[in-house]
């Protein structure tokens, strides 16, 4: 069973969060901090008395925005301890995402906290903590360091360690009607057809619609293949574009751009040529 610290400087929010938690039959004990110097202290005793102690602490449940240090500020001294513990930051900003998971973080749970979202967040934590005892107790049983346990676990689990993916009975290589994409503790179902583009953010994309712009967490590559089938196309190592939404090709003194919508974006000399070929033979119908 996990072992929680909740770091929230705003007393209610803490208190809602700790209860919760403490609700959650997977969660032995949940203790909470009211800014990140005191949360800092704690672990740190955590850290000193080993992973067996009575003060330990296997996840954090971190805020982002507070008085003093950041929520991101603390992952970022934690990431240099040599056995850290897991963190989910909860907040109620989707803009630190693509920061949040490149520091590591297992989940990222956006206020206001809804039981469901607050309860897929412990079982992401409670899975890597149980694959990654066991490889501890028994290392030869698979030859895997605790981290490649948890790697494991995520493939068992059928998700990555944090954000939305896309899962269900979709046969290999066939993309799906709709994406899933999370907002405000709220999971909408975006028409794969709406979306005009998708930028690369890290292990994110942001898909662009008419209507907005969504991030998810799933690398460029992995859309680039499912979405193939769909008329999506790699233009740049930061681009996938659908066929059909683009509405100028520009070449200017040897650059090549194309613009979606209000959108202008480069096209990577790699892959001029081949998007040219496609648009002719799109055109040609």
């Amino acid at each position: 069973m996990l072992r929680v610290l909740a770091v929230d400087d705003e007393k209610p929010a803490l208190g809602e969060l700790l209860y919760l938690l403490r609700s959650d039959p997977r969660v032995r004990s949940a203790d909470g901090a009211t800014d990140a110097t005191e949360a800092l202290r704690r672990i740190s005793r955590a850290l000193d008395a080993g992973p067996g102690g009575d003060d330990g602490i296997d996840v954090v449940f971190l805020d982002i925005h507070m008085a003093g240090l950041t929520g991101l500020d603390v992952a970022r001294l934690l990431a240099e301890f040599a056995r850290p513990p897991l963190i989910v930051f909860v907040t109620a900003h989707e803009g630190f995402a693509v920061q949040a998971f490149d520091l590591k973080a297992v989940d990222y749970v956006l206020k206001p906290v809804r039981r469901e979202r607050l309860a897929e967040a412990v079982r992401r934590v409670s899975d890597l903590t149980a694959a990654a005892r066991g490889v501890r107790r028994n290392p030869s049983a698979t030859g895997a360091e605790p981290g490649a346990a948890a790697g494991a676990a995520r493939d068992r689990s059928g998700s990555s360690a944090a954000g939305p993916v896309v899962t269900g009975s979709t046969a290999p290589g066939t993309a799906p009607e709709q994406i899933p994409v999370e907002l405000g503790g709220v999971t909408r179902f975006v028409p794969i057809d709406e979306i005009t583009y998708v930028e690369a953010q890290g292990d994110y994309a942001r898909l662009h619609t008419a209507d907005g712009s969504h991030l998810v967490r799933i690398p460029l590559s992995t859309l680039e293949e499912r979405w193939a089938s769909r008329g999506f196309v790699r233009i740049h190592r930061s681009h996938l574009v659908a066929l059909g939404r683009i509405d100028e090709l520009r070449l200017d003194g040897g650059a090549t751009t194309v613009r979606v919508g209000a959108a202008e974006l480069a096209v990577s000399r790699r892959h001029a040529r081949q998007l040219r070929d496609l648009l002719m033979r799109h055109a040609r119908g």
